[in-house]
């Protein structure tokens, strides 16, 4: 794999439309999947059932050939249906350990807030670590790790929401939003096509590439101009009127990482202000803690993003 920027922008190309062959639209959802995984971060993705994100995520998976499972939160999932634990083996006269679904390269945790906090907090957990700790016995998770998890809009009856200091471990939260009339009509056509829910796709990566990219990201230069703007922008959040608690340092260096990684996709190796722009709603709404009485009037915490980069002044910057 060559490692020139417009190679690497090509190659990605590559997956989107491979992925695309299968999923109608959804090209910004792809490419904030992409920015989490060359980031080394998850996603939360909200909306409706119905809208193929199951799917979508199978799909990236098998293009990028990295090793996918699902889990199906519910009310009665147990912290042990995700890690795995030890089971007796009658022939080896021993207990041995039983890999849960967390061992795989992307889980996809459908309906993460249907499970009561205790189960979430295992998901959570290895994601912040990279590891799991069973009956003393250390784990380590197969790197590029990566929890797509989706959830249900709040107002749906038997959610457990999840807490803000879990919601912060993710660095994207996005929604994928309905398709335009044409695209309906396509995947009408595409489903007329496929008459089961099998799919054919080229695996375009492999796990060595994606470590590769994840790698080249790290080199993206980000000038002082830049870091500074990223710096406003969190720090701006911290005395707003509608907000109770604002965005913390980590969150800072999650929207670096994240602008980087958007650069890298985009073809540069350098990150200008409209990346930062680009992807600072995903990267920091979800964080925001609001005031009661904001709350109350449905203030809705992407706006205030979108305040927020409105008033902060933009860097000139070539």
């Amino acid at each position: 794999m060559s490692d020139t920027m417009s190679d690497y922008k090509e190659l990605l190309e590559k997956v989107f439309n491979e992925v695309n062959k299968v999923i109608v639209g959804k090209r910004e959802v792809i490419e904030k999947l992409t920015i989490a995984l060359l980031a080394n971060g998850h996603v939360l993705i909200e909306d409706y059932p119905g809208l193929a994100k199951t799917l979508m995520v199978k799909v990236y998976s098998h293009v990028l050939d990295l090793k996918y499972k699902r889990i199906q939160f519910t009310p009665d999932l147990l912290p042990s249906d995700i890690t795995g634990n030890y089971i007796f083996d009658m022939r080896k006269n021993d207990f041995v350990f039983r890999p849960g679904p967390i061992f795989a390269n992307i889980i996809l945790a459908d309906e993460i807030n249907r499970a009561p906090p205790k189960t979430q907090s295992a998901l959570l957990e290895a994601m912040q670590e990279r590891q799991i700790t069973i009956e003393g016995t250390r784990f380590t998770l197969e790197e590029p790790f990566m929890v797509v998890a989706t959830q249900n809009p709040i107002e749906f009856e038997g959610t457990y929401p999840l807490p803000e200091a879990q919601l912060d471990r993710f660095l994207i939260k996005t929604k994928m939003g309905y398709p335009t009339e044409e695209e309906e009509k396509e995947i009408l056509k595409r489903r007329i096509e496929r008459k089961s829910d099998d799919f054919h796709v080229e695996k375009i990566l492999s796990k060595e590439d994606v470590l590769r990219l994840r790698k080249a990201v790290e080199d993206v230069y980000v000038d002082d101009v830049i870091i500074d703007y990223i710096v406003d922008i969190c720090r701006r959040t911290r005395y707003l009127k509608e907000v109770e608690v604002g965005v913390s340092p980590r969150a800072t260096e999650f929207l670096m990482k994240a602008s980087r990684a958007l650069a890298f996709i985009r073809g540069r190796d350098y990150v200008i202000p409209d990346d930062v722009k680009y992807i600072a709603v995903d990267v920091l709404s979800h964080r925001l803690v609001l005031k009661t009485e904001a709350w109350v009037k449905g203030e809705e915490k992407e706006n205030i993003i979108k305040k927020v980069l409105d008033v902060v002044e933009v860097p000139k910057y070539k």
